[in-house]
Parts: structure tokens; sequence; C-alpha cells
């Protein structure tokens, strides 16, 4: 039988009383505990939770892209700069690969990577931003998207101290590649005096269908022993290409060994092709001297103007095509040789065949890979890209700024029948950038140079603007129309305006035309013409 339990009965020992400010401080604890998480998962939630609406608060604009890449989502902030990046509306923009609307964006190494950049300077022609980009993760931790966030769209006042030192950095790098421009221009030699290759692929500049085809021509026969034939005119760049097949080929570690056959004169060739075997002739060094075929050896024989050489050396060059072996003038023995041989000319070779001036069996063992090599006048849209490229050049000569050029000189280029090709149009850069004396080259300047080198310069010539919208302004502004004075005195009847009127009105039409381009973007709308912004404010003040 269980034990009686005591009597219900109050204790005769004191109780403790609670300690002064308990009922208030346990009250405050129980409110933070409902206001914040104290489990990892949920505090971090809540931290991503509070720093996306501070991003978004705070920032120029935000955007997301999935894990393939593709913009899903662009906020209220990031739109404003869609007519600065060339686009009127979302649709455009949204749903697109994010390097395909985005010039110069790092989001796809974030998705691949993993990895934050949280801060970094993007320059585009939109402008230059201090942005931040985020990977996105799901429950497992895969990568499933990135956040791109532009913290400040104008960072030369904003961070102005970060921006000097990036300044001095570009600085330090111009000068660094100044300096690899001058070493290029010394030759390249190796230590031991051997001669290198100086230019690659990427020195062939243009974007057009003409200039990506010969290019990819030129990487398949980099791959290949055979021999090349490169067919241009005079200017087109075929040394340029030559250079880039051995700088591309297996034999890129190897000499690059140049012949002009037409810079020779034909009782030389041989020797110059073959070698000089010691005492062959009175007054020949007595050690002998090697041909081009033997300094080869292992790399590149380039045969420029191959369409000048005499028919008697054709017969010799052939043989030493066929069976890999030279004999020097003046020698009994055989050499072998292994060189790649690269051979271009301006001249129709099929017509000297045709003509007997050509041997056809050469012609045949020559052509295994021909390639041509476009004129200028079929890479109309890569004269922007090549007046840049060609300006640069310029300025590091000659240690000054590069010239710039308004849109009616572009376009009077682009109009241009070039028949020099890039050697003219570099030609006729030149004296325009010598003739003027701020830098800027206008549509008159250019004309004066033209007329002055002999040339009757082509005007450019649109069609009469028909009724409907404006047309959207493109990178490569649309030629202006010009007609000849006495057609237009006989269709008006009064008297042409001055040409630099008929310039300067032309030039206030592009930029006001850029101007609602780009929503009234000043640096995008300089950008976009191809010139600074101190132009763009110089010729806006003209205009008041």
């Amino acid at each position: 039988m269980p034990a009686p339990s005591a009597p219900d009965v109050p204790s005769t020992q004191p109780r403790p009383e609670p300690a002064r400010g308990a009922p208030l401080a346990a009250s405050a604890a129980a409110a933070s505990h409902e206001a914040l998480p104290l489990d990892g998962d949920s505090i971090l939630a809540l931290a991503a939770r509070s720093m996306f609406q501070l991003f978004s608060s705070i920032s120029q604009g935000m955007f997301l892209v999935d894990h393939t890449g593709r913009i899903v989502w662009v906020n209220e902030g990031y739109r404003r700069f869609l007519p600065a990046l060339g686009f009127s509306s979302i649709e455009q923009f949204q749903g697109h690969l994010v390097e395909e609307v985005i010039q110069n964006t790092q989001m796809r190494r974030v998705l691949e990577t993993g990895e934050p950049i949280l801060i970094d300077l993007l320059t585009n022609k939109a402008g230059t931003f201090v942005v931040s980009r985020l990977p996105l993760r799901d429950e497992g931790g895969a990568v499933i998207g990135a956040i791109g966030i532009v913290l400040f769209d104008h960072p030369e006042t904003t961070l102005k101290p970060l921006i000097s030192k990036f300044a001095r950095l570009q600085q330090d790098l111009d000068d660094a590649r100044r300096e690899l421009a001058v070493q290029r221009k010394r030759g390249l030699s190796a230590p031991d005096g051997q001669r290198r290759a100086k230019y690659t692929f990427a020195s062939f500049v243009g974007t057009s269908p003409a200039a990506v085809e010969v290019k990819r021509q030129a990487r398949r026969a980099a791959q290949s022993a055979s021999p090349v034939l490169l067919l241009g005119e005079t200017g087109t760049g075929k040394e340029l290409l030559a250079h880039a097949l051995h700088t591309a080929s297996s034999r890129a570690d190897g000499p690059f060994v140049s012949v002009n056959i037409a810079a020779v004169p034909d009782t030389l060739l041989e020797a110059e092709f073959f070698g000089v075997a010691p005492g062959a002739y009175t007054g020949a060094d007595r050690k002998g001297r090697e041909g081009k075929f033997r300094l080869a050896d292992g790399g590149t024989l380039f045969l420029d103007e191959i369409g000048d050489m005499p028919l008697n050396l054709q017969a010799k060059l052939l043989r030493a095509l066929q069976e890999g072996e030279i004999e020097p003038l003046g020698s009994n023995r055989l050499l072998p040789f292994d060189a790649r041989v690269i051979a271009a000319t301006s001249r129709d070779l099929s017509a000297l065949v045709r003509e007997g001036r050509f041997r056809e069996d050469l012609y045949y063992r020559l052509g295994v890979l021909p390639i041509r090599v476009p004129p200028l006048r079929e890479r109309v849209s890569d004269i922007v890209a090549l007046v840049e490229v060609l300006g640069e050049d310029m300025a590091l000569r000659n240690n000054s700024a590069p010239p710039e050029l308004s849109p009616p000189a572009i376009a009077l280029l682009q109009a241009q029948p070039w028949r020099g090709n890039i050697r003219e149009l570099r030609n006729v850069l030149e004296q325009a950038a010598l003739r003027s004396e701020s830098g800027q080259i206008d549509v008159g300047l250019l004309q004066g140079v033209l007329q002055d080198s002999g040339l009757d310069p082509v005007l450019a010539v649109r069609p009469p603007p028909a009724a409907g919208p404006a047309p959207a302004l493109t990178a490569a502004p649309a030629p202006h129309h010009t007609v000849p004075v006495d057609t237009a005195d006989a269709e008006e009847g009064a008297a042409m305006p001055p040409l630099a009127e008929q310039v300067a009105a032309l030039e206030r039409q592009a930029i006001a035309r850029a101007l609602r381009h780009t929503g009234g973007n000043k640096v995008a709308a300089a950008r976009l013409l191809g010139i600074s912004r101190a132009t763009l404010y110089e010729r806006l003040g003209e205009a008041r």
C-alpha cells in the first residue's frame, strides 16, 4: 500500500523574489526572438533579402541572367541605359544572351566559375560604370544564375581617387604598348638574329563578310604544310596574312624569311634564292653565302610578287619545291631544306600562264591552297575600324593623339574606290593628319588631300529622304548627299551654299540624331559618332 502523500500546507520557507526588471528583459528578449531568427539558414536568407532590397534601392540598375546567360529580368533603373546600348524597347534586350547585348560584360565568367566580382569597372558604348556581379545558387549549391548591379554610373565624379589610379595604370599600359610597337618595328629579332613573323590574324583588321572569310580560309591553310598562294591587289594585306599564316602554323618557332622578287635584280635572284658557294666567282665571299631557302629551313619562305619571277629561274624554283633540295650557285652539291612556301602576287597568274610568261606546272605547284585577298572597296564596312587602327599606329609613331574624323569625312572615305587599298588609305590619313592644326579631319580637308594626290574624289551619295520617320543612326553614319554645283544651280535656281556651311549643317543633323538615339546621353552619342566628348561639346557650343 503506497504511503500517503503529505498534506497541502503552506511552506514555512521563504520564496526568492524575482530580480528587479526581469519582466521587462524577458519581454524584450521575446520580442527580439520574434523579429530576428536565430538559426543560420534563416539569418542568411534575411541578410540576402535585406541586401537585395538595399542594392535595388541605392544602385543605378540591376538585371538577372539564368544559368545559360540569358537575361530574364531587368529593373526600372537599368532600363534607362537601354537607348545608349542601342535598344529602343525592353523586348530587344530581355531574353537575349548577356554578351550579345552588353559589350565587355563578365557575367559569363561568373556563371562558369561561380566566383563573384564584387567591384569592377565596365566600359561600353553606354559609358563607364562601377558594377558588381554575384552568382545565384540553389539549395544544393549549384549556380543557377547571376545578378548584375550597376553601383555608380558616373565614376569619374563619385570615385575620383579610384579613377585616378585606374588612369595611371592605363597610362602605364599605353606606355608598354608603345614600347612593344617600337620593338616590333625593330623586327622582333630573336637573340640569335633569327627572323620572326611580326603579325597574327588579329592584325588583319575587319569584321566584314569578306574579311571574315579570308581569315577563315587562312586559318585552315595554316594547319597544312602545302604551299599557299595569296592573290590580290597591291596594298590589300597579303604580306600581313603571310606573317599570320606562319604564326598560326606548327612552324611558328622557326624563321620567317621574306623575299620581294620585284625588288631584286634578275641577275642576283638565283644567288638570293639558292646561295653562293665559296669562291664561286670573282669577288665572291670565301666563306660562301647562304640563300633564302637555307635561311628559312624549319620555317616559312615568303615569295612576294612571284608573278615577276623570270622564266629561267621558275624551272629551278619548281625543282626545289618538288625535290626539297637546292644547289647553290657555283656548287655541285645538293643541300636539303625544309621550308613551307607562301607566295603572293598582285598580277593575274592565270593570264600570265596563257601568255606563256609563267610556267603552268609551277602555277599548279604553288596554287595548292589559293586564297584571294579582297580589295578595300569590297570591305567598305571595315573602313571605320581601319581608320581607328591606322590612326592609333600613326599616334604611336609620332607620339601624338590619334586624328579624329567627322562623320561626313568617314562617309567620303567609304565612297572612294581605293585602287591602292589600305596602303592608299593610310597615305591619305597621314597627309590629312599632318595638314590638320587641331587633329580634327573634316570632309573639306580630305577632299583637298585626295585632289592634291592626283585623285578625283568620289562624292558620297545617299538617296533623297523619303516620307516617314528618320532612319536610326548607326555607328557607320549615312553618307551625305552631294550634287555638282552646276546641276544644283540649274535645278534649284539658286547658288549653292559654301562647303563649310553644308558640312556644318550635316554635322548638326548627325549630332541631333545621335542625341535622340541615345536619349540625350552625350557620352554615348560621342561614342556612336566616333568623336571625343570634347569635340561633341565643341560642336554643340558652335550650334548655339
